[in-house]
């Protein structure tokens, strides 16, 4: 399948599923990241990890780009949006906005809303490395064989347990929680 069959595909995906919805904004506090696909020979999501900080919450987690909403945000897409720019130097022009993948809530009360965009590649990734030790991509075809051979197609894993292993990396948590959806979403379509 060429690149643009896949983002219709995708697209259609998106569009056609149902997705969480957002909680009481009274009790969490908004996030927003970004599921970017790129697409060389086959579509990756590219992912970041977190600095190795002492005190850093998010010490060596493995995310999607994101953030918290900022007050000049003027929504939750535009917050992705800037959050990809800081963190990575993506201009916004150069992603392809597909859609919200919906919301998903942390154990410490954010409330992430989900984008999935294409990314052209037009730009040179560039990033702190007192925010971010690295940036890599995945496979979108190894992490639906995963998906498979752990049988989360067919049961719903607790939290604990729903991780997607990759060379030295472990994708867990909220942004396993994410992945799941958008895999989920993806193989029905």
């Amino acid at each position: 399948m060429d690149p643009e069959e896949y983002i219709l595909k995708i697209r259609s995906a998106v569009e056609l599923s149902d997705h969480p919805l957002a909680p009481d904004p009274e009790v969490y506090r908004p996030t927003s990241v970004m599921a970017l696909f790129m697409f060389d020979r086959s579509p990756e999501l590219l992912f970041i990890q977190k600095a190795d900080t002492q005190g850093y919450p998010w010490r060596n987690q493995m995310a999607f780009p994101g953030g918290h909403r900022d007050k000049d945000d003027p929504n939750s897409l535009e917050t992705a949006l800037r959050e990809v720019r800081e963190e990575l130097d993506i201009r916004p022009e150069n992603v392809e906005v597909i859609g919200s993948l919906g919301h998903f809530q942390t154990i410490n009360n954010r409330d992430i809303q989900a984008f999935a965009g294409v990314w052209n590649q037009k730009d040179r990734i560039e990033f702190d490395h007192l925010e971010i030790s690295r940036i890599f991509t995945i496979p979108l075809d190894y992490l639906i064989r995963v998906h498979r051979k752990k049988k989360y197609h067919i049961t719903r894993p607790n939290i604990m347990d729903l991780t997607y292993p990759y060379k030295d990396v472990v994708i867990w948590g909220a942004t396993a929680k994410i992945l799941f959806h958008l895999l989920e979403i993806l193989m029905k379509h």
